[in-house]
């Protein structure tokens, strides 16, 4: 075969044979093919696309360029789950927890925030000693151990994808459907999961801007995981207004202990009992939705969550006493709270502009070798569709200095949009896609 003949065949809108995708990949990835062939083959894709069989055959390849977790040895089936990135987005802390403590084992592997989203890691890390470094046996041994483990992934999985994903970020292909549900499901597969959830984020605050958008790029995942013997569960969530109140790194680890506690925000915890429910349920920990949803209530509610937490946080080489009085957690030296500038009903939190201001206060990356300060960030008062009047608390700024709380505050008082008339609530949810039998039709 020749690079060549395979880019001007995809170039030209052919399907490529699954001997061609694969042949390519394992070149690439070997070191054989030049960055440029590989970069032309990305842009042909991303202009001409992929049918399911290709976009499949295309995540397979990339499976088999490394290694792949063996999680069989748990004994039944291993769930994981998986975010396409949102503002204010610490799902895993708690749902992870949850299920874990039902039993059903959670062996995940997550990654860093870049740009106006948040990364797991980096609000782990928050927690002084947390480590995300682990080898293969130690990742092994905490889930063998405790049920849960939250670990940085690793070089050896899916490492064509780091490959690709760098040319992709450089050449403007980054946005290609079959390229993103390839890269996610890679990932997630070479992980050892037997079935996925994933939380795809729909609106300002995702790279999904529109609904049309996610449920495509949904259903391209569920196909992926179908084809490949997986079951997934696409859930299309709202992301036009920050999950939670917290965002910002030692912040959304506080409001995810509260919310262990049971005294979280009303639309995280939700959210939350809502993707633990669906892991159950393809985790076979439940016979039906309903019933899903209440165990992972009563696991919250009983404190085994919590527990469970506090197990993976020491396991991890974690200090304790900052998840048990989270007041010793990071703390900004400035910390202002921003009063509603009129009476209204708030109309919208313009996600996208949170997470870029946090990251401009220096709790986000703007390049993937930029530092963190863990403690900066905002705490939302207030959600869309809520009535206040002026002077009544709308934002808590915690701030590294004078001068970045003045840039933010300005910043995310334009974030804010007012109505004089009632303005509904946003959905958590928009539309579930699934492979389980229980959830089609």
């Amino acid at each position: 075969m020749r690079a060549v003949d395979i880019i001007a065949k995809k170039r030209d809108g052919e399907a490529l044979s699954d001997e061609e995708i694969r042949w390519f990949i394992e070149q690439y990835s070997q070191g054989e093919l030049p960055d440029y062939q590989a970069s032309a083959l990305l842009m042909a894709v991303y202009l001409r696309g992929m049918d399911d069989r290709e976009t499949t055959t295309l995540t397979d390849a990339i499976v088999q360029s490394g290694e792949q977790l063996d999680l069989s040895m748990l004994g039944g089936k291993v769930v994981d789950k998986h975010s396409s990135g949102g503002v204010g987005d610490k799902t895993t802390l708690v749902v992870g927890p949850i299920v874990a403590a039902t039993g059903l084992p959670v062996a995940k592997m997550s990654g860093r925030g870049l740009g106006f989203t948040g990364g797991t890691l980096d609000k782990l890390e928050s927690i002084p000693g947390f480590t995300i470094q682990l080898s293969h046996d130690q990742f092994m041994a905490q889930v063998r151990e405790i049920g849960l483990v939250v670990a940085g992934t690793t070089a050896s999985l899916a490492p064509a994808d780091g490959k690709l994903y760098a040319l992709r970020d450089v050449t403007a292909t980054v946005s290609s459907l079959p390229l993103i549900a390839s890269s996610i499901m890679s990932k997630k597969l070479a992980a050892g999961a037997d079935a996925i959830v994933l939380d795809v984020k729909v609106g300002e605050g995702a790279f999904m801007r529109t609904l049309e958008e996610a449920r495509a790029l949904a259903k391209a995942m569920v196909a992926i995981g179908t084809r490949m013997g997986r079951e997934v569960t696409a859930l299309l969530s709202d992301m036009n207004q920050p999950l939670g109140r917290a965002v910002g790194n030692a912040l959304e680890i506080r409001e995810s202990v509260e919310t262990l506690h049971g005294q979280g925000p009303e639309d995280f915890e939700a959210h939350c009992l809502t993707v633990a429910a669906h892991m159950l349920l393809l985790g076979e920990k439940a016979e039906s939705l309903d019933a899903a949803h209440e165990l992972a209530k009563e696991t919250l509610q009983s404190g085994a969550a919590w527990q469970k937490f506090k197990a993976m946080v020491a396991a991890q080489g974690g200090d304790l006493s900052y998840i048990e009085d989270t007041s010793r957690l990071p703390r900004a030296p400035y910390i202002e709270m921003v009063p509603a500038p009129q009476d209204g009903i708030l109309a919208g939190i313009h996600a996208r502009e949170v997470g870029l201001t946090v990251v401009e206060m220096g709790g986000g990356r703007a390049t993937k070798e930029a530092s963190i300060d863990p403690a900066v960030g905002v705490v939302l008062q207030a959600k869309v569709g809520d009535r206040l009047l002026a002077g009544e608390p709308l934002f808590e700024l915690h701030a590294a200095s004078e001068a970045e709380l003045a840039k933010a505050r300005t910043r995310l008082l334009a974030a804010h949009s007012w109505s004089s008339w009632a303005v509904k609530p946003l959905p958590l949810f928009y539309d579930t896609i699934s492979s389980h039998p229980r959830l089609q039709g």
